[in-house]
This record gives structure tokens, sequence and C-alpha cells, in this order.
């Protein structure tokens, strides 16, 4: 009987693991990919974090490089590999969970290659990037273009000359809109024009305010009141890109119609591909077995499963702020649940004298 798995290997995972050493648990810790640097490699070539270096460290080191500057895609790969040196965890790469199931003795983790890990708790922080979440409409399945997520986007390159619809208003949509409108001839369509959050405010990066006014750890129902929708975070290059109609934006089409889509006003117009950018769901299908998923998503109460104890979870969007599933704020909620689980542990009879 191993103390606790965690499923996911990311910046949730590496959290967790992180705080378990804290109570004296060296964990197991499974990621599908090749490294522990979690989905961070497969997002699109261009992206850069939200939030400057000296917001985007993890508990324990500092992000490296200017503090201003905006780490790229590959900067937070390096900085993962780099944390993941510095847990005390069995990290085992190249390794699929395919079930969680429950024993009279906690769980057994049951993986891709056959193998079965008995453990008396389990942290599941594999996010959401492997469950892109893809709307169907009206006409989609005979639609003659492409219909694509954003997390199959890596670069302008194939959709040269195109004509691209983007759907969503969240940060993921409009920067791929805005970098492909250099390249194509891009409408983004969204339910509602788009909310803009400037990136700076007094000179100072909008994180800085988020940190100090305390608005990074309000309660989620706090924050679904006082968002209302999607923001997107803006240098000032992207409202220019709409109000100049560089980039075109338009209500979301109804449906689609052979090679076009149809807008709200009737409007036909034809499409080469569609790019959706609306969201993720958790990936947790592997717990499937367990029951303890509603619709796909996770019955809890700030990461404490409610239907299994010894289960929890780190990395779900607005877990418990609004900083849940960030590189600066999962471990807040890493800390949470791990206290949480150790103490389970501890109480545990099987687990006694396995660490």
């Amino acid at each position: 009987m191993n103390d606790v798995v965690i499923v996911g290997g990311g910046q949730s995972g590496l959290s967790a693991a992180r705080a378990l050493n804290h109570h004296g648990i060296r964990p197991i810790v499974l990621e599908s990919g090749a490294e522990p640097t979690g989905s961070w490699a497969d997002y699109y070539d261009s992206l850069t974090v939200f939030s400057p270096a000296q917001y985007s460290g993890m508990p324990g080191q500092d992000f490296p490089g200017e503090p201003e500057n905006y780490p790229h895609r590959d900067e937070v790969v390096a900085y993962l590999r780099r944390y993941a040196e510095t847990v005390d965890a069995d990290i085992r790469t190249a390794t699929t969970v395919t079930a969680v199931e429950s024993t009279s003795e906690g769980f057994v983790v049951r993986t891709a290659t056959g193998e079965d890990i008995p453990a008396a708790g389990v942290i599941a922080a594999t996010g959401s990037f492997g469950n892109p979440h893809r709307p169907q409409l009206p006409g989609q399945d005979s639609f003659t273009g492409r219909v694509l997520h954003v997390a199959d986007y890596r670069n302008p390159k194939p959709y040269q000359g195109e004509s691209v619809v983007v759907v969503g208003g969240g940060n993921s949509g409009v920067q791929v809109a805005h970098e492909l409108a250099e390249h194509a001839d891009v409408t983004l369509a969204t339910h509602a024009p788009v909310n803009f959050l400037p990136q700076r405010r007094d000179g100072r990066d909008v994180h800085h305010w988020l940190v100090e006014s305390g608005f990074d750890q309000l309660p989620p129902h706090w924050l679904i009141h006082y968002l209302g929708g999607p923001l997107v975070m803006d240098t000032g290059d992207y409202r220019a890109a709409i109000d100049s109609g560089r980039l075109h934006r338009r209500d979301l089409f109804t449906a689609f119609d052979g090679d076009r889509v149809v807008w709200a006003d009737g409007e036909r117009e034809h499409v080469d591909t569609v790019l959706f950018a609306t969201g993720y769901r958790p990936d947790l299908g592997y717990l499937e077995p367990l029951a303890t998923l509603q619709n796909g998503m996770p019955l809890h109460t700030g990461g404490l499963s409610m239907t299994h104890p010894g289960l929890a979870y780190v990395g779900l969007e607005f877990q418990r702020s609004f900083a849940s599933n960030t590189l600066r704020g999962a471990h807040h909620d890493a800390e949470y649940v791990a206290e949480a689980l150790a103490a389970h542990v501890h109480d545990a009879p099987t687990a006694v004298g396995v660490r």
C-alpha cells in the first residue's frame, strides 16, 4: 500500500507532490507524457504566459529571467523540468492511468501497461488539456471545410490565405485570431463583445493588483458574480485590431451549410476552417469507475471529493480561487488538499509503517 498516487505530472501534480513532502509523504507521480511538464509542450508555438516571470514561479523556485518578462511556452517547459528535480517523488513518465477503483483499503490505480498500484490516497491532477470542449452546431457533420479545436493549433502556416472563423472570446481565442489575421482572413465569432482587461495599470502588470488586492484568492462564487464572462488580458494590440477592423468580430454563427457558415443575420459565408477556442473540461475519464463525476465534472468541495475520502483534485478551474489552475496559484490548492490527505493517510491503518 502506497500513501498517495498523483495522476498528472504538470504544474498541479508537482505542486501537490511538494506539498505532500512537507507532511512526510513521498508520493508516486504518474505522467502520461515523456517529461513531468504536463501539457505545456503541446500548446501552440507562440503561446506566452499571461503573468510576468515575477508572478509565474512556484514555491521554492522563482521563475528565471527578467521579472517583467512574459515567459514563452518553451521557457515554462524548461522551468517545470527543473522544478521536478527538486521534488521528492517517484515520478514515472510515459505512464497513462486508465482507471482508478476503490478497494476496502483505499484505491487501486490501473495503468495502460497493466500495472496496478494500490494507494491510500489519490490526487487527480490531470488538468483539462486532454479534454477539449468541441461544440456541435447544426450542419456541422456535413461541413466540407475543417473543424478544429485550438488544442490542434500550432502556428498560422497551414492557414495561409484561408477564410478562418475562430469561435471563442477568451484569451486563447483572441490570441490565436490575432496571430492568424496576419496570414488569413479571420473573423472572431463570440456570444458577446470581448471583455478586455488591460495588462498594465499605472505602470504595473495587472497581476500586481490581483495579488495585492486579494482578488487572486476570492472564492469562486464571488468570481463568477464579478466577472460575468471570460476576461482577455490585453496589452492594447487585441482591442486595437478589432477597433480598426483588421480583426473582425461577429456574433456567433447559427449553423453550418456545406462549405459555408450561416450568420445570425442570415448571411451565408464561405469558410475554409472553423477553429473552436471553446475551452476545456476536466480530463478525468479514468475516475469513471468511482462514479464520482457528474456530467464529467467532479463532485468536490475545494478539491476534496464529496464521495470518496482520500480522493482529491488539484488544477481545476476556479477550484478555490481565480488563480487555482495557474502556475502561480496551483500551490495554494495543493497545500490545502495535501494537509487533508496527509491526515487521512496517517489515520489509515493500512498505511502505517509503509513510509
